[in-house]
């Protein structure tokens, strides 16, 4: 998230809301800055990225073995993100945030003469207003269920935030799939979640949640209902921090199959170590009807690792390894981060994966996965990430090790 800058200059506010104005009501006049308060920001970067044998090879099936040596890929990449808020008062406002994306030397703004445009995106749109102790936000927004094991991401829709002071009760609509506005008979698929967060004391914070999708469509395979029930948990004492989350999934999809799953995960942070680990189920029987893996919703993120949890680079995971959409799979992480001196914080971690049922060639061990990232500020708003990973490939994964390495050079505003 950039840090959002005010251009208190009358000026200066009148020219920037006017041109902002432009772009977004495609010619429309801005609202003069008398009106409004014009806050501005934005986030760029560019990544240098070194890949061997990440992409996977030949999937896993019987008889061929996953991970073929796959060899070398090298690729840059810039991304350029710029947010605009029109503050009307500390009751109302109006975000936008917008993003484009590069790779050098593609045809779409990376090769000799740029001009790319194919490639900008409308990230968030949404008006975000107080009435009383109810916070509304309606549009194109983000937002994060269960630390991500349920959902993170941008979407179309509404959240609903009273606040009672110790209690927040935030509840959240989420459009997935809209067979009338995208024109097709595929069904609808929407998200609905309450997630009320308590403070207890000054040290703990609890928020349990509940989100259900539905889905429905006019073939049996594409209805469904799911549920997730679940708590997160966080401690916050001087140089300790701990935090838990378990879900239980349940409902059905399909022609009735039942859902019953789950999943765990804590973590915790003394001083300059830091743990973590997660537990979500796989199906224990592929013959039968019923669903023992943990169900993924639209929208599910969790990084967590640099080769098998996408990480900084976040170019896909490796061979066998669900990513960030945390199903059939149990990871342990220990690591540390210090600052040798004032500019720089360096970050090591190890991580072992394994899926919690085997594949269809009966294999497991995804592997031992080694990081490390040291971060450099070479200004106060401009800085460097290095980064080498390592992966020690397990059975699930295949015969050949994996490596990622590269720089990102990153400026926030």
């Amino acid at each position: 998230m950039g840090v959002k800058t005010v251009f208190r200059g009358e000026k200066m506010k009148k020219i920037i809301a006017s041109v902002v104005g432009l772009m977004l009501a495609g010619g429309v006049a801005a609202t003069t800055a008398s009106a409004v308060e014009s806050q501005f920001g934005g986030y760029w970067r560019t990544r240098f990225i070194f890949e061997d044998n990440l992409r996977g090879g030949t999937p896993a099936t019987a008889g061929v073995q996953a991970n073929d040596d796959t060899g070398s890929r090298y690729v840059t990449d810039t991304r350029t993100r710029l947010y605009y808020t029109a503050k009307f008062s500390d009751d109302l406002k109006f975000v936008n945030k917008f993003e484009f994306n590069t790779t050098w030397g593609d045809a779409n703004g990376g090769d000799i003469g740029a001009d790319g445009t194919g490639n900008w995106r409308i990230k968030n749109s949404y008006v975000d207003f107080n009435l009383g102790m109810m916070n509304t936000k309606v549009g194109i927004q983000n937002a994060k269920i269960a630390r991500g094991f349920v959902f993170s991401d941008d979407f179309s829709g509404v959240v609903l935030a009273p606040d009672f002071g110790a209690v927040k009760i935030p509840f959240l609509y989420a459009a997935a799939v809209d067979e009338q506005a995208r024109g097709n008979h595929l069904g609808d698929t929407h998200l609905f979640s309450v997630m009320p967060t308590f403070k207890v004391g000054d040290s703990v914070v609890l928020t349990p949640h509940f989100t259900y999708l539905a889905e429905t469509g006019q073939e049996t395979s594409l209805d469904g209902d799911t549920f997730w029930l679940g708590i997160d948990a966080d401690l916050k004492m001087d140089a300790v921090s701990a935090w838990g989350t378990a879900i239980y999934n349940f409902g059905q999809i399909g022609a009735g199959e039942d859902i019953s799953a789950w999943l765990v995960a804590a973590g915790a942070s003394v001083n300059i170590f830091h743990t973590q680990a997660f537990y979500a189920t796989g199906d224990d029987d592929a013959a039968d009807s019923d669903h023992d893996e943990y169900q993924t919703a639209p929208g599910e993120e969790y990084y967590w690792s640099e080769i098998m949890g996408l990480g900084i680079f976040d170019d896909g995971p490796s061979n066998g390894s669900p990513g960030d959409i945390i199903t059939n799979i149990a990871a342990f992480n220990g690591g540390v981060t210090f600052k040798p001196m004032n500019k720089l914080t360096c970050n090591f971690d190890a991580w072992y994966a394994f899926l919690a049922e085997d594949n269809a060639n009966g294999d497991s061990d995804l592997g031992l996965e080694l990081d490390g990232v040291v971060t450099y500020s070479l200004l106060d708003d401009l800085s460097a990430d290095f980064i080498f990973a390592y992966l020690f490939a397990g059975d699930a994964t295949g015969d050949e090790d994996v490596i990622e390495a590269g720089m990102r050079l990153s400026l926030k505003f």
